[in-house]
């Protein structure tokens, strides 16, 4: 399946900045608010998810509502007109919309690591560039991650020249570049002969730029996560943002990027198990040795389903907690405070990951073999949380938490803990 983004849904490229102004986003005023707009369009994504899923139907209509709601900038700083909501408020956002719609709620991740780049990297004159481009309704998308390139010299390069930036590579994984209208682009620059990186936020159709419907994942089938071309594509200097300085001092871009993670598998959980709620009580026979009517009266049944709250919850405390290190940790960066959030945020993803995919697989074990039927989805709750929480290794986040409440050791600073 290999389909180019710009004959499926073209945009020009000045569309965000020349819209009309009723066609901009509605303003979200403050953290309630965006809770509350997230419940609602939460309630609209989730009637067709198992569909969307089973024909991997691209969401475009679903991501314009999405972003029409205001959700997409609800961490602009209020210095440059955005609500800059807590940390705790855009993870449930996310769980929400996940719960729904688990690709749903992925789409924007990088979207809003984007913009904490830029809140903790960029030049105030980007800055004020890009986030009126999000309050206008524009989409951030990803192109990070690249397969089999551990070498430098091999990976997405910037090349500067008298004739102008150039970035010339090939990535995967690039989740929502589908969907965008610039696709933030892990880059590296040769500086006196030692490789600096960079996070280019290059324009999607811009000349040399491909991007290529070829995602075929068993889960997350519609985030769009393919690959992106970059052929000599020109870039203007204004849009290239520091990005290795961002990790050579404490900053909380890691354990930001981790928590959003964290919330998509807390809403993959909670999804999958209002789902096995709902076939237990209304259409899962009991097992005969319970002598029961119900189902939802076996005994062993409930107490499963007690267990499996109980971590559930579990998991909401240890999101809502480590959103409140992140917060912390953006109001005063320093080696503790950050090493805090990260380890914080490492505890919630570690229970996220094993409540999303328990939950998946629970569902079926409560519910029975009339729950495996195909036109009813419901095997899309485990699928996604399998793919998604394999971004990466939960061994090792319990090696980060045991090696610092042990042994006083910092985690490493960089975007996967």
């Amino acid at each position: 399946m290999t389909s180019i983004v710009s004959n499926e849904h073209p945009f020009a490229l000045g569309e965000v900045i020349e819209r009309a102004p009723g066609a901009l986003p509605d303003e979200i005023t403050n953290d309630e608010h965006a809770l509350d707009v997230a419940r609602g369009i939460a309630a609209r994504f989730a009637p067709g998810a198992a569909e969307r899923d089973r024909l991997r139907q691209l969401p475009w209509d679903e991501l314009d509502a999405f972003v029409a709601s205001g959700l997409w900038g609800i961490t602009v700083p209020r210095a440059y007109g955005g609500p800059a909501v807590r940390s705790g408020t855009l993870a449930e956002v996310i769980a929400l919309v996940s719960e729904a719609d688990g690709s749903l709620g992925q789409i924007p991740q990088n979207h809003f690591y984007a913009l904490e780049v830029l809140r903790v990297g960029a030049s105030a004159e980007q800055q004020a560039f890009f986030y009126e481009l999000v309050r206008a309704g524009a989409r951030f998308g990803n192109a990070l991650a690249e397969i089999g390139h551990k070498d430098f010299k091999r990976r997405t390069r910037l090349v500067r020249s008298e004739d102008g930036w150039f970035v010339d590579g090939q990535k995967f994984y690039c989740t929502g570049a589908l969907f965008a209208q610039w696709i933030p682009t892990h880059v590296v620059a040769d500086e006196g002969g030692r490789d600096v990186a960079y996070l280019a936020f290059v324009p999607h159709d811009l000349q040399g730029v491909t991007v290529t419907d070829d995602w075929d994942g068993f889960g997350q089938r519609v985030t769009g996560s393919g690959s992106v071309r970059f052929e000599h594509v020109r870039v203007r200097p204004e849009w290239v943002v520091p990005f290795q300085a961002s990790f050579d001092r404490p900053t909380t871009i890691g354990p930001f990027a981790q928590l959003l993670h964290a919330a998509i598998d807390l809403g993959q959980a909670r999804g999958a198990f209002a789902a096995t709620l709902d076939f237990v009580r209304n259409h899962a026979r009991p097992w005969v040795d319970a002598r029961v009517q119900r189902a939802a009266d076996d005994p062993l049944t409930i107490a499963q389903i007690g267990d499996l709250a109980t971590r559930l919850r579990a998991a909401e405390v240890l999101v809502r907690r480590a959103g409140r290190f992140v917060d912390a940790a953006q109001a005063a960066p320093g080696e503790r405070s950050v090493a805090q959030a990260s380890i914080a945020v490492a505890e919630a993803r570690a229970a996220t990951t094993v409540v999303s995919l328990d939950a998946g697989s629970r569902l079926f074990e409560l519910a029975g073999t009339a729950a495996t039927l195909d036109d009813l989805g419901l095997d899309r709750f485990w699928r996604n949380a399998r793919t998604h929480t394999l971004h990466d290794p939960v061994r090792w986040k319990y090696h980060a938490i045991g090696n610092f409440h042990l042994n006083d050791t910092l985690p490493p600073r960089h975007g996967a803990i």
